[in-house]
């Protein structure tokens, strides 16, 4: 699934619809586990959930930033392997992995969803605006700016920045992206518009950061990229956790521990990727 349910996220606009359908958290009362007391954690191997087609989160065949995250929680963890149960990012993701036992952590997860139990957050993002250099554009940094008025824009159907475009009133001048993509099947919508960007279909994309971060330097590094950190309106920033089982107290602790010792390397691999990221004031993180 293309996620620009990774609250835009994974989860923003897949977890309103996925706790339609989720059980009630008393029926996956946990039995005597393989780790800590009360817990299936397994103590060997890193048990991972994820989408097997969805870059730059993870994927298949490893290439995802969230691919080197499981492989460093391994490491610190004292884990021997990372083994993944694949499904696509929609609904019933939640209930056919982790709250299934098949897995024991989701790798990103938005804060204060409730279908799983966050960790502390490891990095903090925002939705972007992408334009080419020298269109007339730079130094904008808002929805809001009046140079948008006649461009034509980029956004991703139903997701935090379309609420303040229609609010400035650039509706007329939007070219909308579906929300859900079956990336297994289809591009990603990010690798569309931002190659449409390219391109010249459209003047302007909006999109989740760390999508917009590694398919604007895939596809052209010369692009624009500036965070959404000064809108007036709207909830354009998320933190990242890491998701697991409720009971799973003890698997919590032990990987808010891995996220407060290793919080630079864990940053390193982030950047790599070209994720926006930003501090809880708002500034970039550049390191």
């Amino acid at each position: 699934m293309d996620q620009q349910t990774r609250p835009a996220l994974k989860w923003i606009a897949a977890s309103l619809i996925a706790a339609v359908f989720a059980m009630p958290s008393g029926a996956f009362a946990q039995g005597a586990g393989l780790g800590a007391a009360g817990e299936l954690v397994d103590p060997d191997v890193l048990r991972v959930c994820a989408d097997p087609s969805d870059m730059p989160f993870s994927d298949q065949s490893g290439k995802g930033f969230e691919n080197k995250l499981a492989e460093l929680v391994a490491a610190k963890t004292g884990r021997k392997s990372v083994a993944y149960t694949w499904y696509p990012m929609a609904t019933g993701f939640v209930r056919n992995t982790l709250r299934s036992n098949r897995c024991d952590i989701i790798m990103g997860y938005a804060q204060g969803d409730e279908l799983v139990q966050n960790t502390n957050a490891y990095y903090r993002s925002t939705y972007v605006m992408i334009y080419k250099k020298d269109s007339g554009l730079d130094g904008v940094e808002t929805i809001e700016d009046s140079k948008l008025a006649d461009k034509r824009i980029g956004v991703v159907a139903g997701t935090p920045p379309a609420a303040n475009l229609a609010k400035a009133g650039y509706m007329r001048n939007v070219h909308a992206y579906p929300l859900m993509v079956d990336t297994r099947l289809a591009p990603s919508m990010a690798d569309v518009m931002i190659k449409e960007l390219k391109s010249g279909v459209i003047d302007v994309a909006i999109l989740w950061g760390p999508m917009a971060g590694y398919y604007a330097n895939e596809i052209d590094p010369n692009l624009t990229v500036v965070p959404l950190a000064k809108e007036k309106s709207g909830h354009m920033a998320y933190r990242i956790t890491m998701g697991v089982r409720p009971s799973d107290q003890e698997w919590k602790r032990t990987l808010n521990k891995v996220i407060r010792e290793n919080q630079a390397e864990i940053n390193k691999i982030l950047l790599n990727y070209h994720v926006p990221l930003i501090d809880e004031n708002d500034k970039p993180i550049m390191q």
